[in-house]
């Protein structure tokens, strides 16, 4: 009778998950300052996965920015993989900025992923006033007058730096890089037709393009935008290879518990998922991908790759 007692005791408490999760708020780690796109995606994950882990679950955002990004992500690298700490970014700390800067994380290795939440393609656009009406029309100048169209962007090393880049490779042409310090600068100064181009995330543009101040001429995503139908693809217009995303995801410190892992994941499905947050994020633009962990590392190995290659074979340098 003891012995059969003490081995349910024995099965009963192997059964039980090895702590109770969450025990404590969960933070968001966004490494960018408020007001992005990073930080719209955490903000709305936050206001929804608490009450998708039910419970008293807690999920704040906290903005740790700076080195592109990596800051934020070194801090997630380096916390405890309880489940307590999830870092929200786009590509740049996963598979961009290790190629730009030493930093003190193993992108590939030190992060557990989670999934990619959203993406969202480029567009490439022109201020209304310019002359060039077309993709052709701006491949047709460069050929004829190489290095001098501008491309305003984010950055060096941003997504929109990037592929202008590729755009440049791909079609034998060459233009001259203007790198601001963030988004803002850009836009302002496209209106004010103080640069020639850009390759703009559709969700910062297409208020301007709507309002007939930007003028979209092709757009980086494999097939047409439903939210700009009449803008050809970059492959439409014979640029190859030219599929570039603007990608956000959630990852966690390296080792997080697989049950762990699971409810973490099926709760930023849920809340990207909810009736009162899908809606806003697919009228923004954004594509929503919510793949599994094992999708997730297969495609930042593949982006990782991607990235390396065209940094190192055009002499790319951070700021």
């Amino acid at each position: 009778m003891k012995k059969s007692l003490l081995t349910l005791l024995v099965a009963a408490a192997t059964s039980l998950p090895a702590f109770a999760w969450p025990d404590k708020p969960i933070t968001l780690i966004v490494p960018f300052p408020p007001g992005g796109s990073t930080d719209m995606i955490a903000r709305q994950l936050s206001g929804k996965m608490g009450e998708k882990l039910g419970g008293n679950a807690t999920v704040i955002v906290e903005n740790k920015a700076g080195a592109t990004g990596t800051i934020g992500a070194t801090f997630v690298a380096r916390a405890p993989a309880d489940g307590h700490t999830m870092l929200v970014a786009s590509l740049g700390p996963f598979v961009i900025a290790p190629h730009l800067i030493k930093v003190q994380y193993d992108a590939l290795k030190d992060l557990d992923p989670i999934t990619v939440v959203v993406q969202a393609p480029n567009v490439l656009v022109v201020p209304a006033a310019s002359a060039h009406k077309s993709l052709a029309d701006v491949i047709a100048y460069q050929k004829a007058n190489p290095g001098k169209m501008t491309f305003a962007s984010s950055g060096n090393g941003s997504s929109d730096h990037l592929t202008a880049e590729l755009f440049w490779q791909q079609t034998g042409t060459s233009g001259v890089h203007i790198p601001y310090k963030g988004g803002g600068p850009v836009m302002s100064d496209l209106l004010g037709n103080q640069v020639e181009s850009s390759f703009m995330n559709i969700n910062t543009a297409l208020p301007q393009i709507k309002a007939g101040k930007l003028r979209a001429l092709a757009i980086t995503s494999a097939k047409r935008s439903p939210l700009l139908p009449d803008v050809p693809t970059l492959e439409e217009g014979g640029v190859k290879d030219a599929n570039v995303q603007s990608w956000q995801a959630v990852a966690a410190p390296k080792g997080l518990p697989a049950d762990v892992k699971k409810r973490v994941h099926e709760a930023v499905l849920a809340s990207i998922n909810d009736p009162a947050i899908k809606p806003k994020l697919l009228e923004l633009g954004f594509e929503i991908v919510l793949n599994t962990p094992e999708q997730f590392a297969a495609f930042q190995a593949s982006e990782f790759s991607r990235w390396q290659k065209l940094i190192t074979s055009r002499g790319i340098k951070a700021d």
